[in-house]
């Protein structure tokens, strides 16, 4: 029994210093000697001390806040923006040798690109195309990162923030479209009911009898008022007669 605790002490030694646990969402990148000699998947990996060195890298999805940027639009509007970008380590060779600190490289592309993006884009595509920015924002950033082995899976524009004039200057704008929306609508309204009346008369005018019908229903509908309007009607045909008298009167 004793004889084996000397080599259990060893065994101890041994993993304590030797092994090396890389975990289900990491990948161990391999340095030999100073020079990179693969990637190791996860499980427990032998790692000589002085000789060899193993940096681990999380290559699970990460998401990272955009800082606030201000940044002028094409036409010349100041404005505040920030972003959220998700992407993942997909050769965590290139993200460990290719650049020193790939997060922070990271969010400092996205700013610069968000930055040079929206000062190509207008306002009103701004605000409205929020998606395609998004995507165009994206790819820039995937395209940039792709030497160092990052996938870059979507950019989400998050708030976009403008003075207080600039505000007031919007809604005076929306107003005034509002306004001409609905002068639009009734001037539309207006027509086809213009329209509609002038079918409805030349009807009337058609048909024998139909005035005076239209004439007897509207006093029905009249009458079923309890307000004290009293209302005298006159036929047509009486303003005609009285008409052609004082044709004659005024010939003589």
């Amino acid at each position: 029994m004793e004889a084996l605790v000397p080599i259990l002490v060893i065994s101890i030694v041994f993993v304590v210093l030797f092994v090396r646990q890389v975990n289900q969402y990491e990948r161990g990148v391999m340095m030999t000697f100073g020079k990179y000699s693969g990637i190791k998947d996860p499980g427990w990996r032998i790692v000589v001390p002085i000789f060899q060195q193993m940096k681990k890298i999380d290559i699970r999805l990460k998401a990272v806040d955009v800082p606030e940027q201000e940044a002028i639009t094409k036409d010349n509007i100041s404005c505040q923006i920030n972003a959220v970008i998700y992407y993942q380590v997909q050769d965590a060779g290139k993200a460990f040798l290719k650049v020193e600190n790939f997060w922070y490289a990271i969010s400092q592309l996205a700013q610069t690109t968000m930055r040079n993006i929206v000062g190509e884009t207008d306002l009103d595509e701004l605000l409205s195309n929020r998606n395609e920015i998004s995507q165009r924002i994206k790819e820039e950033i995937d395209r940039a990162s792709d030497p160092w082995g990052i996938d870059v899976a979507a950019v989400e524009l998050k708030d976009i923030l403008l003075n207080d004039e600039m505000k007031r200057v919007m809604a005076k704008q929306a107003e005034a479209e509002r306004e001409k929306r609905a002068v639009i609508i009734k001037a539309e309204g207006e027509v086809v009911a213009a329209n509609n009346l002038t079918k409805a008369a030349k009807m009337l005018s058609d048909a024998d009898g139909a005035l005076h019908l239209r004439t007897l229903q509207s006093i029905n509908d009249l009458s079923s008022d309890q307000s004290n309007t009293t209302i005298w009607m006159v036929p047509i045909e009486t303003l005609r007669a009285i008409e052609s008298v004082g044709k004659a009167f005024a010939s003589k």
